[in-house]
């Protein structure tokens, strides 16, 4: 009997032990929004704010949101970066300038799932930067904190003096946040999946940081011939730089692909949108 009573004891204990592993959503009932990446060349926060070079930099200063005004010229802005014509200096011969991809998302009460598809891009037969991983994808949370990550997305953590810009002069020097820190909450939140099978969960803030949260449960990826879809499970709470979601609640969100071997500034990045759990939002989680 005792032995029977230790059994149903663990296996309860069991239970109440993994509630963040729990199944993914039903996808087919899960709707898609689609968003384009484009490649941004080296078009640092600092490019972006300056009116003299950016022509939005004044509808940004009244409120307008970078999506609001280039979401439906995304790809053509690639194309045209990603030649070397505009903010490209060094540019890759057979690069896509743009990469569509579908987005989903569900929650449980307990995590959020976030879903990414996409159809891989040519390879452009350049050197391979990052030998190890032929994809990354990383996406970043924000609460509404950072001044203008409501307008820009993750742009805000990228600077003309970061490594692989043009005018960086410290080769180890990350993505960060002016006046970032995990105490004022200026700070993104930052996951990040790679194709050799790593997963990262940590934040930006005077600094990136790729390691320390508490909220990443699992990220998987696969490819399907040309079809990659990779799946994210994150805890709805965390813990130190993870930034907590619940029903209800709207944050910021932004993702960013890199793609053919890439590394650094050298990436596919979003529009800056947003994320709602059970409200309306660019992405809508919903409970399933």
């Amino acid at each position: 009997m005792k032995r029977i009573h230790l059994t149903a004891l663990a296996a309860t204990l069991a239970a109440s032990l993994t509630p963040a592993m729990a199944a993914a959503p039903d996808w087919s009932k899960v709707p898609a929004a689609k968003f384009t990446l484009l490649y941004a060349g080296a078009s640092p926060i600092e490019w972006i704010t300056k009116g003299t070079e950016h022509g939005g930099a004044r509808a940004l200063k009244k409120g307008e949101s970078c999506a609001s005004c280039h979401a439906d010229e995304a790809a053509d802005m690639g194309k045209k970066i990603v030649s070397g014509q505009k903010n490209e200096p060094k540019p890759i011969k057979g690069k896509a300038g743009s990469i569509p991809v579908s987005v989903q998302a569900a929650h449980d009460g307990a995590n959020l799932y976030l879903r990414f598809s996409w159809k891989q891009p040519p390879a452009s037969g350049s050197e391979k930067m990052d030998k190890d991983n032929a994809v990354k994808l990383a996406v970043m949370f924000e609460d509404n904190k950072v001044p203008r990550a409501n307008l820009s997305g993750c742009w805000e953590t990228c600077h003309a003096d970061a490594r692989t810009m043009p005018e960086a002069k410290d080769d180890k020097k990350t993505k960060y946040v002016a006046d970032g820190s995990l105490a004022s909450g200026k700070y993104y939140d930052l996951i990040q999946w790679t194709s050799k099978g790593g997963k990262f969960d940590g934040y930006v803030a005077d600094k990136r940081v790729m390691e320390g949260g508490k909220a990443l449960v699992d990220a998987k990826g696969e490819k399907k011939g040309d079809d990659w879809t990779v799946t994210f499970t994150r805890k709805l709470a965390g813990g130190e730089g993870d930034v907590a979601l619940a029903s209800g609640k709207v944050v910021n969100i932004g993702f960013a692909i890199h793609d053919d071997h890439a590394i650094g500034r050298y990436h596919h990045v979003s529009f800056g949108y947003t994320l709602g759990l059970d409200a309306k939002a660019d992405i809508s989680a919903a409970k399933q």
